[in-house]
């Protein structure tokens, strides 16, 4: 119905942003990541919007770019992930670390959204897998991606992953530390590469 919405900001909160157009203020629900880049109140915003449909109610959503938007979507089609959850995952994760969080199993860091546990956590993990690469904003983000893929595809790899994750780095960074070396090198040599490589902040 509402593909977006131009506005003056009239009011913001921790979760909304209310814009007039036209004499009308539309309040959207929204996520930490676009109120860090949503205008001053008195200025100008556009934000592409999502509307859902309730027995009860309408929420519209908002948010700045449409990579952010499309995401969302996604992620409130895993059985399970509703508007809110899927608010509190994008404000947690922009859409290149949810990509990359996927790609390398990292349920921890979607489970530090609010109200968000580990069972749904790993059912957006199985049902996306794959699914966001095109959210990579950037080759970086599409690198890391690949990367992070790469090293659950062997034994060494997948072993190499667990070790770094036991000493302290997140899935998603070990991951991609992983992803980036010979898939032929031991686990061994695998662990003390990423080690050298996360040492220089990949």
């Amino acid at each position: 119905m509402f593909y977006s919405l131009t506005g003056t900001v009239v009011f913001t909160d921790e979760n909304s942003v209310a814009l007039d157009c036209g004499g009308v203020a539309f309040r959207l629900l929204t996520t930490q990541n676009t109120l860090r880049q949503c205008a001053d109140i008195g200025e100008k915003q556009m934000l592409f919007t999502h509307l859902n449909v309730r027995e009860d109610a309408l929420d519209l959503f908002g948010f700045a770019d449409k990579n952010e938007l499309d995401c969302f979507k996604m992620l409130t089609g895993v059985t399970g992930v509703g508007p809110k959850a899927g608010l509190a995952i994008l404000s947690q994760l922009t859409p290149d670390m949810l990509a990359v969080s996927v790609a390398g199993g990292d349920v921890k860091a979607i489970t530090a959204a609010p109200g968000v546990g580990p069972k749904l956590a790993q059912r957006i993990v199985l049902e996306l897998k794959g699914k966001l690469n095109a959210f990579a904003s950037s080759s970086a983000a599409m690198g890391n991606i690949a990367a992070a893929q790469k090293a659950s595809v062997s034994y060494a790899g997948e072993d190499a992953v667990n070790a770094l994750v036991m000493l302290g780095y997140s899935r998603s960074e070990a991951s991609i530390a992983v992803g980036k070396l010979d898939g032929n090198l031991s686990t061994e040599e695998m662990i003390k590469q990423a080690l050298k490589m996360l040492a220089r902040n990949i």
